[in-house]
């Protein structure tokens, strides 16, 4: 007789809650149908932040006064499908002192005008143009000293444009060759006070790992963990021209050449390979050879996980690479060699696979996503995922950032590798109807979009990722 009570109140209970349904509120659904989006890879050209070909734009800094915004509308005219350029600012006309108000002035109003743009910008400071930098750039260290303080408020102010810096002022083309600075004490005594007169935030460049180890004191660049090491990456402007990319690589192994002389090869590819997990490197092919022939160009700038190259040198290697045919299993097959580089410089994040189910004990909907990159280098900027859900009449019922850090997709040769991320809807209270959910993602530093790398379209309320419906 007990049991039977206990049985009744129980079914008591069970309808008075299924009777909770008359006032329009539901603490459990049973009638859930979830709908995920499913999402292909495209093979088209995206226009992201941070990544891509380049062009450079050059600047000699006097006394007169520049209408930089001007000249950067007139010269970027045709400049349109680019998101990162170069600016190479010369200061040769100070070589025997310091920067004088004039060009303080012009250099801040060229800052000014480059913000005004639409991109990030790569910036190198030097002093020779013409591969005869020891006639032009400061005989004494102390003055290129000076010229980093005094630009230091300049360069902070602008962080947000700035996407890294090229080299440490020194050399033929600024590129750290042809200086009498080049020895360890100088690079270490630059690359210091170039830190201290930059932004946390801004990347910096050299030439060479081995000039990364002098200056870092490192081996391992694993063991980067803070300061200029954190920031500290690399650019090569004699990429893929030979077996030694003109000297960037040795003869000597890591274990006989150690910190103060260049690896081999295969070494130096691999140092980068882990290195550039971190921190960008990029900058321009040289000499048509075999090293750059298109298969072999790919496979080492996925090693050295190239985010940006030059698209107007070396045009040789690039009408090479345009002529070429790329032969894969993916939707990239059979495109030419210069578009398959150009779409997989720096990172190229696609949303791989959408699952949803539902827990009924909870009355949750949980949704998971899965995303890939499939380009050369990691997306080094952090970047907010948002998810939106709207019901039937359009309104925003929830928006959240979701858990998780696109940093961590290498790209390159792990290319494969899956990042998942979940968030969980709740219906309880949720009224019967089709709630439709969207993703987005944005640059986290100035909130640009990041397209992802899918056939299907990005919507003004992001990438439609599917739908929950629920009946009565």
């Amino acid at each position: 007789m007990k049991k039977k009570k206990i049985i009744i109140i129980l079914l008591l209970v069970f309808a008075m809650l299924c009777g909770a349904g008359s006032t329009g509120l539901r603490y459990f659904h049973y009638d859930v149908k979830m709908q995920p989006e499913k999402f292909t890879e495209s093979a088209e050209k995206i226009k992201n932040p941070n990544r891509g070909f380049y062009y450079i734009y050059r600047f000699q800094i006097g006394e007169n006064p520049e209408d930089y915004t001007k000249e950067l509308a007139d010269e970027m005219e045709e400049d349109t499908e680019t998101t990162l350029s170069m600016a190479e600012i010369n200061l040769q006309g100070y070589r025997t002192g310091s920067l004088s108000d004039a060009a303080l002035s012009n250099i801040r109003n060229l800052f000014l005008a480059m913000k005004e743009t639409d991109r990030k910008w790569i910036v190198r400071f030097l002093y020779d143009w013409d591969g005869q930098n020891q006639k032009k750039e400061p005989d004494n260290i102390e003055v290129i000293i000076g010229h980093m303080e005094q630009l230091g408020s300049i360069l902070k102010e602008n962080k947000d444009c700035i996407f890294t810096m090229q080299g440490l002022f020194i050399g033929n083309w600024g590129e750290m060759h042809g200086t009498k600075f080049a020895d360890t004490a100088s690079m270490k005594k630059l690359a210091a006070k170039l830190a201290e007169s930059t932004d946390s935030s801004t990347y910096l460049a050299v030439r060479t790992p081995v000039q990364w180890r002098q200056i870092t004191g490192l081996l391992d660049p694993a063991k980067a963990k803070s300061g200029l090491s954190k920031r500290l990456g690399l650019f090569n402007d004699g990429m893929l021209a030979d077996k030694s990319d003109c000297g960037t690589y040795g003869e000597k192994s890591k274990k006989k050449a150690g910190k103060n002389a260049a690896w081999t090869r295969k070494e130096e590819l691999a140092f980068q390979n882990k290195l550039c997990l971190n921190v960008p490197n990029g900058g321009e092919v040289i000499t048509d050879n075999p090293y750059n022939d298109i298969e072999a160009a790919i496979s080492d700038m996925k090693t050295m996980h190239v985010t940006y190259i030059n698209e107007d040198y070396d045009p040789a290697v690039i009408e090479k690479w345009a002529a070429s045919t790329v032969h894969t299993s993916d939707c990239f097959d059979g495109m030419d060699g210069k578009n398959y580089i150009e779409r997989h410089l720096g990172y190229r994040l696609l949303l791989s696979n959408v699952k949803m189910s539902h827990n009924f004990g909870k009355d949750t909907v949980k949704v998971s996503l899965s995303f890939r990159n499939e380009g050369f280098a990691p997306l080094y900027r952090s970047c907010n995922g948002t998810v939106i859900i709207k019901d039937e009449t359009g309104n925003t019922i929830m928006k959240k950032k979701l858990n998780a850090d696109f940093t961590k997709l290498e790209g390159g040769s792990k290319s494969g590798q899956t990042l998942t991320a979940s968030f969980t809807f709740s219906l309880r209270k949720r009224e019967e109807s089709t709630y439709s959910m969207y993703f987005s993602m944005t640059d986290q530093q100035d909130g640009t979009p990041i397209i992802l790398a899918n056939n299907e379209k990005m919507t003004e309320n992001g990438y439609r990722i599917g739908t929950v419906t629920i009946g009565k």
